[in-house]
């Protein structure tokens, strides 16, 4: 019985200012018609597998449930309180399917992937599962194509019986150029891709010997395993207490049943701007080109925009990214430095490292359209059937104009319909919902004012969707 376990954590800062924390790159389409998650799913459709299993983090649920429910899948959702690494996420998935299936193979995926041949990643499965089947430990070595820089290593060693797969002789870290030109030419390494293939009982036997601590809090965290909604909630307090540790360091790296599957199928982790670059199609000067934009005398250039014209003109190995709210222009060869830029962004407490000017909610989305001092303006889209939380606020009122849709409203004591061109007004302190009774989405204008307009001005009287926390 083979399981996919698909890791859906991660934020994704490399890819910042199109991918952050509250919305990250998982969820993104990046790089097909579907969003990588969607396009995770669809990579593994043609395998003989059983119920899949999607590791997420607690923030991105709905987005997830959302986008695998548009994508016709249904798998078991676990959810995670706290960013702990693959190992710990691995081993929740791990000790859950042993509950629920006797010993079944795992294909560990990441959901942030490209792999651009299908059958030849089909074939590499398939040549993994007697070996996972025998107790080995199965790691996905990409064939490298150039001396990458970005990307950990591992060495081969002994070549197996099946004349396809070897013995791993070891890990080793991103490597400097001159390293990694090294490893190119022996034709021994291969990249790390964070893609595995064992056992469940293999993999928590070996987590227990290497790394007990982080299999003794998953194991008590999953004593206590609630429903809620689509989703499996763990012992929060029991999984705080958990290490964080990657899978490769807990476990892989201290095995000695680790044996690698080579597998050179266009994979790419999608970690940069510039890896992007990579697979986009580029036009004759090698410009990568996705939105609306005008480019002049430019070569090897990549102009991301979503939202407004972006016009560049005499530039080289440049990145150029466009949202809403932020933007980012920065030479092709120092796109790992995204990340630093992210960690200053968070030091200034801004908010635009978590969150886009559109922000998904379970039952839609808002898009602030301006803010400015004691006042605020959303466009606020709800999806049919869905309804915002019974709530009150102790410092905005609220003014709502329907631009499209059918609008069921609770004002205090009074239940409204409205419908294109009407509006209501709900003051400081009303209780109010907000409801789409209809077919089509339903489109409003929010006018906020008052002393406070922050997001944490919010009591929730009565959600659908169980939200404890402010959302």
């Amino acid at each position: 019985m083979l399981i996919p376990v698909v890791l859906a954590g991660g934020t994704g800062s490399r890819l910042w200012p199109l991918s952050r924390a509250m919305y990250p790159k998982q969820f993104l389409s990046l790089a097909g018609e579907g969003t990588m998650l969607q396009e995770t799913f669809s990579r593994i459709d043609g395998l003989d597998i059983n119920q899949s299993i999607v590791i997420c983090n607690e923030e991105h649920r709905f987005i997830a449930a959302e986008q695998l429910r548009q994508h016709n899948e249904m798998p078991t959702i676990i959810l995670e309180p706290f960013v702990r690494n693959t190992a710990p996420a691995v081993a929740l998935a791990a000790i859950y399917a042993t509950k629920n299936s006797e010993d079944p193979i795992l294909l560990v995926l990441a959901a942030d992937h490209v792999i651009e041949n299908k059958p030849v990643f089909e074939a590499a499965v398939q040549q993994a599962i007697p070996l996972a089947d025998s107790g080995k430990l199965v790691t996905f070595g990409i064939v490298p194509t150039a001396p990458e820089t970005g990307y950990g290593y591992i060495k081969r060693g002994m070549r197996l019986e099946d004349n396809i797969s070897f013995s791993v002789s070891n890990f080793v870290e991103k490597p400097n150029i001159e390293t990694a030109e090294g490893y190119i030419e022996s034709g021994e390494y291969y990249w790390n891709s964070g893609m595995f293939m064992f056992r469940a009982s293999r993999y928590l036997n070996e987590l227990a010997k290497h790394r007990p601590e982080v299999l003794a809090a998953c194991e008590e965290s999953m004593l206590d395993l609630t429903n809620d909604l689509d989703f499996l909630r763990v012992d929060k307090s029991a999984f705080e207490r958990c290490p964080v540790d990657s899978i490769d360091y807990a476990v892989m790296e201290k095995t000695q049943d680790a044996v690698i599957v080579p597998l050179d199928a266009g994979w790419n982790d999608i970690g940069s701007w510039s890896a992007l670059w990579d697979i986009s199609t580029k036009n004759e000067e090698g410009n990568a080109i996705h939105g609306d934009a005008l480019v002049r005398d430019c070569k090897n250039s990549f102009v991301y925009s979503s939202d407004r014209l972006v016009t560049m003109v005499g530039m080289e190995n440049t990145v150029v990214i466009e949202t809403k709210d932020a933007i980012l222009v920065i030479a092709k060869d120092q796109v790992q430095n995204v990340k630093e830029v992210v960690s200053i962004l968070k030091e200034q407490e801004r908010v635009e490292v978590s969150l886009h000017r559109e922000v998904y909610r379970p039952w839609g989305k808002y898009d602030c359209i301006d803010i400015g001092h004691r006042y605020q303006v959303k466009r606020i889209t709800v999806d049919p059937g869905e309804r915002l939380s019974i709530q009150m606020h102790h410092h905005r009122a609220e003014h709502w104009i329907v631009v499209s849709g059918t609008a069921k409203v609770i004002n205090g004591d009074k239940e409204l319909i409205l419908t294109e061109n009407q509006s209501t007004y709900i003051p400081v302190g009303a209780i109010h919902g907000l409801e789409n009774p209809g077919k089509i989405p339903l489109e409003i204008i929010e006018v906020q004012s008052g002393s406070y307009l922050g997001e944490d001005d919010i009591v929730r009287l009565s959600d659908q969707y169980n939200r404890i926390e402010i959302e």
